[in-house]
């Protein structure tokens, strides 16, 4: 089998009568021409995608783009479809119906691919008994890569030191780093992570805040798959949160934040019954517990220009805006409805 056809990680099977390896995905997917043409700047396009496995419907007509130049999170729980579109994407899984398009060419068309998309799909795709850049070399030998090249990764993920170390020794975050290592091998357009943040310690985390963000600027398409809310909100400029298989919100995190979280604000006083009719006759809703009342509906300028107006004493004011993982967890509860591409959405 030629070298650029040997996709590192793609699972093999052995066929029991005839005691031959047979390669799963020349199996799915029947030799046809394929482009070499350079991808720079390529969005990933799902279109419509449909799969089912028996009785269970994995994707529901999932569609969305990545575009080039921003960090784009892809969230939603377990059995969302998440996983199933990302190797929908990578030619791992054939959908029953639907497209998915690199640069407007589906990945088994891409001569070469690690040259135009780099993955992060199963830290565990490694022999231990490799060293982490004997791993990469043979990445890099079977897609036609110089070898320098892999010296140059290894530093980019810092693990020059670890290089010659055997892989099974690594630890998981070692793991992650080597295969982002693996991903940008070819130096490609397009970049897609699965849960890149697991098992890094803080200085991962921030050394991947700072590599995705790196990406983006280069003008890629990077797609995250992450369940660290907090961590996408800090790093990535748009979010496709899928739940059901199906697309549920497509939007900025800013834009989705503002539209379908409440903004809190919390009031410390020694009225608290004075201050809820208070604030309810402005329109707020209000409630108290003890000393503190919680308003939405108002910003937090308004409250204290109330309260000062009526002379209602209070000791505190604090803003408390929504955050990504408040809006996760309504839009995947079925709280709330968020129609993509019109920006409007509903509450149930």
């Amino acid at each position: 089998m030629p070298a650029d056809r040997c996709q590192p990680g793609v699972n093999r099977r052995h066929r029991a009568d005839t005691g031959r390896a047979v390669d799963l995905h020349s199996t799915l997917f029947a030799p046809r021409p394929r482009t070499d043409e350079h991808v720079s700047g390529a969005s990933i396009e799902v279109i419509e995608l449909r799969k089912r496995f028996g009785s269970t419907v994995a994707l529901d007509g999932m569609s969305f783009t990545v575009a080039p130049g921003k960090v784009t999170g892809f969230v939603g729980p377990n059995g969302a479809g998440k996983s199933t579109t990302i190797r929908a994407i990578l030619g791992l899984d054939a959908p029953d119906a639907g497209r998915a398009l690199i640069g407007g060419a589906a990945y088994r068309r891409l001569r070469h691919p690690l040259r135009h998309v780099g993955a992060l799909v199963d830290d565990a795709a490694l022999q231990p008994g490799r060293t982490g850049r004997n791993h990469l070399l043979w990445i890099a030998r079977s897609q036609k890569i110089e070898a320098g090249r892999v010296d140059a990764v290894l530093e980019q993920v810092g693990l020059t030191s670890a290089g010659r170390r055997k892989a099974g020794g690594y630890s998981l975050g070692m793991r992650q780093r080597l295969g982002i290592g693996a991903a940008l091998l070819g130096d490609p357009a397009v970049v897609i992570l699965d849960e890149p943040f697991n098992g890094m310690d803080p200085e991962g985390i921030i050394w991947m805040r700072g590599l995705l963000r790196t990406l983006a600027q280069e003008k890629r398409s990077v797609l995250v798959s992450s369940h660290l809310m907090g961590e996408l909100q800090g790093t990535a400029d748009h979010v496709v949160v899928v739940g059901r298989g199906r697309v549920l919100a497509d939007a900025s995190i800013d834009d989705l934040v503002a539209r379908v979280s409440r903004d809190q604000v919390l009031l410390r006083t020694s009225a608290p019954d004075q201050a809820v009719r208070l604030l309810g006759q402005a329109g707020a809703a209000a409630a108290g517990s003890g000393d503190i009342v919680t308003v939405t509906g108002i910003g937090a300028q308004r409250v204290v220009e109330l309260l000062a107006a009526a002379g209602v004493a209070f000791s505190e004011v604090t803003a408390q805006r929504g955050t990504l993982e408040d809006v996760y967890l309504q839009l995947t509860s079925g709280e709330v409805e968020f129609r993509s591409g019109d920006g409007r959405e509903g509450r149930r």
